[in-house]
């Protein structure tokens, strides 16, 4: 073999290898936001399974609240309803309105506050809230950096190739509703 055809064949390995690597880096990327809105789901799961037994609680004593609870049973069934990440980020935003609103009502009745049941479960929703928020970190992290990666030179000549990875939504939250959400719903007792 001469010389040239070596440098050929050596250029040639570097190439596959890079292109190897790149595309192994995209699947990886691809696969930890797929797990992180996996957990955003569990979550948001969480604290809708948490939630009919928090409006069974709260009915028990407020027998004339009905426009709140309302609120909260729609809101929970929108966001059992929600396929999308933005269609998730605004069910998720009207039910924390719908459960601050309840929350507020639960202000008028001081033996539901201290009700062990009660208290249980909005502790549990404070939990879910805050497993929410960093689960939402989470998965925002992860969509920036695969997009940045598919956006990058060779990442996106590749991503052309292949054309498998595609740029993930944000699960952002209105500039209004971003210091609501972003603490669990205020319950006082």
């Amino acid at each position: 073999m001469t010389i040239p055809i070596i440098i050929i064949l050596i250029i040639v390995l570097l190439l596959i290898v890079a292109v190897w690597g790149t595309y192994n880096s995209l699947v990886k990327l691809d696969e930890r936001v797929n797990e992180a809105w996996s957990d955003i789901t569990v979550q948001l799961k969480r604290r809708s399974d948490l939630i009919p037994n928090l409006v069974e609680v709260v009915k028990g004593y407020t027998k004339h609240e009905s426009e709140a609870i309302k609120a909260v049973s729609d809101a929970r069934a929108k966001m059992m309803g929600a396929r999308s990440v933005e269609s998730s980020a605004e069910a998720d935003k009207s039910l924390t309105g719908a459960l601050s609103r309840l929350m507020a009502v639960t202000e008028s009745y001081p033996e539901l506050k201290a009700d062990q049941n009660f208290q249980q479960l909005t502790s549990e929703i404070s939990d879910t809230e805050d497993k929410i928020q960093a689960a939402r970190r989470f998965y925002n992290a992860g969509a920036k950096e695969l997009n940045t990666k598919i956006k990058m030179f060779p990442s996106n000549v590749i991503n052309n190739l292949v054309g498998h990875f595609k740029k993930r939504e944000y699960y952002d939250v209105a500039a209004d509703e971003q210091e609501k959400i972003q603490k669990a719903p205020e319950v006082k007792f």
